[in-house]
């Protein structure tokens, strides 16, 4: 990859800092496309003195955006919101944003595309985030043929908004909800606060740790053969909601009652949640979890790129023992 130059958009986020620092690692030229650049210095020890070059740069800025792709090999779009504020439309940023990379890209004969997106990507979704990201997947291909789509589950790694999100909660509240569980829900026999909710235990997931996906991107990037398709990352596992609650309280060792929350009382609280700085929870994200978040069966993925990805158990103490009782040098006794 050597003498190779590829912009990257959304470099400064929880994945692209992973996906730099391997590009980096293989010789590459990096370009940070962001908003704001002073948010990506952080990244420049990672390559040589002008190995990574941070960008400002507003992605429905026309001009701004070919500046970007100008002589580069490759283009990696990982920019993604999760909640909308103002301008910061899902719209704006996952359908409008990704046609204007990938005809900027087309236009300056870039060699090859990656779009990221998301398992459960559906034009026909009552949720917008994922309608917008499907519609965001459609103007790529449509303004860049051949270019390449990685749809990953939830992602996770130190710096994930997921499992810490939980794993904080834990230690201000009671308990931790278990979203899209009826209620009342199917008790366990024999105990008072165990359920199984009816059999489903809430929404699937597959979690995929961030470095899986970041070293499958950076395949891509170097391996022809791989390029121009659609693939699906989820980890080795798939869990329940309540499985998730589960793995989490185990790994922080607390103790926690796990509150069944049935996905209309989860909208009423996401409603009032809408209005914090930083949502927890919005009444969209609700809509997505409806909706199951593993790996199509007849996906392409991780297999096919070669990767084995890592389990949740193998990297979930690294960073979640800071919340542990006591802090991540305290130990229980057996």
């Amino acid at each position: 990859m050597a003498q190779r130059i590829v912009t990257v958009f959304g470099g400064s986020g929880f994945l692209g800092r992973y996906v730099v620092k391997r590009l980096v690692a293989q010789g590459a030229k990096v370009r940070v496309a962001v908003r704001h650049m002073d948010h990506a210095i952080f990244l420049k020890p990672l390559g040589d003195v002008g190995q990574i070059v941070p960008m400002s740069v507003d992605i429905n800025d026309t001009e701004a955006v070919q500046f970007a792709v100008k002589g580069a090999d490759t283009v990696i779009n990982l920019i993604g919101i999760l909640y909308e504020r103002g301008k910061r439309t899902f719209e704006r940023l996952h359908v409008d944003g990704a046609r204007t990379i990938a005809e900027a890209a087309k236009q300056a004969g870039v060699k090859h595309m990656i779009q990221i997106s998301a398992i459960g990507a559906d034009e026909n979704a009552t949720a917008k985030y994922a309608r917008t990201k499907a519609l965001g997947e459609k103007a790529v291909q449509e303004a860049f043929p051949g270019a390449t789509v990685v749809r990953p589950s939830i992602i996770f790694g130190p710096e994930d908004g997921f499992f810490n999100l939980f794993a904080s909660l834990s230690r201000i509240t009671p308990f931790l909800p278990v979203i899209g569980c009826p209620f009342p829900p199917k008790r366990i026999a024999g105990s008072l606060f165990k359920f199984d909710c009816y059999g489903t235990g809430g929404t699937k997931f597959q979690p995929v740790y961030v470095g899986d996906v970041a070293e499958a991107i950076t395949k891509i990037v170097n391996d022809v053969s791989l390029q121009g398709k659609i693939y699906e990352l989820g980890g080795p596992r798939v869990y329940s909601f309540k499985e998730i609650m589960e793995l989490i309280l185990n790994q922080i060792k607390r103790r926690r009652l796990l509150l069944p929350l049935p996905f209309w009382f989860a909208k009423i609280k996401a409603f009032f949640l809408e209005f914090l700085p930083v949502p927890i929870l919005t009444r969209d994200q609700v809509e997505l979890l409806k909706t199951d978040n593993i790996v199509d069966e007849n996906a392409l993925g991780f297999k096919d790129i070669g990767i084995t990805p890592m389990a949740a158990e193998g990297i979930l103490p690294a960073y979640l023992n800071r919340y542990r009782t006591g802090g991540q040098r305290h130990f229980r006794p057996a």
